[in-house]
């Protein structure tokens, strides 16, 4: 393999793809606490990959197109699992809020596919409502987890849920608002 395709940054990002069968086997065996820390060490691995590709120059083209893959599939994955009746979780992610969020997520593929057909390749730079939402999902993500760990229902689970909720919403109006002005240029 090529050693400008198997950087450390990612090789960092392969291994945040493969935790990912791991959290799910560990949530499924009500082995929440070591879920979370599992899930933590792939959120370690997203902040490292970054640096590592900028502190030694070895941003790829693989990796820009690989690391928002293994971001989106941890934590569509992610939210489906927490989603799941009958596993023996405390605190569900509502299914409504799981369905907005993959929904949203497919929209903003989907349009960026049909703009880039319809009028040509134009870049689509992650917006900071968007990183937002992204550090959102996350954080609650966490929460939820946590109170599973603890096995008790939190009213910081439900803060996670609805702060969750709205950002989904805000950040899709936003990509909804930038591809219009994309369009209309």
């Amino acid at each position: 393999m090529n050693a400008h395709v198997f950087t450390i940054a990612n090789q960092l990002t392969l291994l945040r793809m493969l935790l990912i069968p791991a959290f799910v086997i560990l949530t499924l065996y009500g082995e929440f606490g070591w879920a979370l820390a599992v899930f933590v060490m792939a959120g370690v691995t997203d902040l490292l990959d970054g640096v590592a590709a900028r502190a030694a120059g070895q941003q790829s083209q693989l990796g820009a197109w690989l690391d928002p893959a293994a971001d989106k599939l941890l934590l569509v994955t992610t939210f489906i699992v927490l989603t799941l009746p009958n596993i023996g979780l405390v605190n569900r992610i509502p299914l409504w809020l799981t369905i907005l969020i993959i929904s949203r997520d497919v929209g903003i593929v989907l349009t960026a596919a049909i703009v880039t057909l319809a009028i040509g390749p134009r870049s689509f730079k992650p917006s900071p409502l968007g990183k937002a939402a992204t550090a959102i999902f996350i954080v609650a993500c966490v929460v939820v987890m946590l109170f599973n760990y603890l096995g008790y229902q939190s009213r910081w689970v439900d803060a996670a849920i609805w702060t969750t909720a709205a950002i989904t919403v805000a950040s899709g109006v936003d990509y909804v608002w930038r591809i219009a002005k994309i369009i209309n240029r």
